[in-house]
């Protein structure tokens, strides 16, 4: 849990930096191209945040046992929670969405409103989902700093159209799937199993 947070904390001073390095792009009398520069640095560290909650999110899904993806909690305010398995592919159909509109493409069909292929159903087909969503991801970050790659809106993000930008919606993503990392753990230690960001 101590990663994710890290991850939100790191996630919030790249947006600060973002700011910062915007307007550092006014300078005047550098023999470099400050905005390619910039580019490239904020395609690195998102790919260096997407690659740390890739490994913590995949992990801790593939810790739980397969015929655990069904498991929903029910003792407590539980009332119609997605199961295990359901959550990971929300959270990959949101990764998939999310990416396609960083890359101007249209979503994916099968991504469904948020809840992913319905043919998609075992634990290693939700894993290759998942993987899937991640490099869709990945393809998302390179194209920062490509004008010729357009950016379409998208209504599952809180961005008003006029500030949607390709990092703000991999932003969105790194806390989105925060969030979800939680409950997935919560989820494991629910079915006996210690996450393996836990573990010594």
């Amino acid at each position: 849990m101590q990663k994710m947070k890290s991850i939100t904390a790191l996630v919030v001073w790249l947006a600060a930096g973002n700011l910062l390095a915007q307007a550092g792009q006014q300078q005047v009398g550098s023999t470099k191209d400050p905005a390619h520069l910039d580019a490239q640095q904020e395609k690195r560290a998102l790919q260096s945040l997407l690659k740390l909650a890739e490994k913590l999110i995949v992990s801790a899904v593939d810790a739980m046992p397969a015929d655990k993806f069904g498991f929903a909690p029910t003792d407590g305010e539980f009332t119609g929670v997605r199961t295990f398995g359901q959550q990971v592919k929300h959270l990959a159909a949101a990764n998939h969405i999310l990416a396609a509109a960083a890359l101007g493409e249209e979503p994916p069909a099968n991504a469904g409103d948020e809840a992913g292929p319905e043919t998609v159903r075992t634990k290693d087909e939700i894993l290759n989902y998942l993987n899937g969503s991640f490099a869709h991801l990945s393809k998302a970050i390179d194209a920062i700093g490509q004008p010729n790659v357009s950016v379409n809106a998208w209504p599952i993000s809180p961005l008003k159209k006029s500030e949607v930008t390709r990092s703000a919606l991999i932003v969105e993503v790194l806390v989105h799937g925060a969030d979800h990392y939680g409950q997935i753990v919560e989820y494991l230690r629910m079915n006996g199993v210690v996450p393996p960001a836990g573990r010594p």
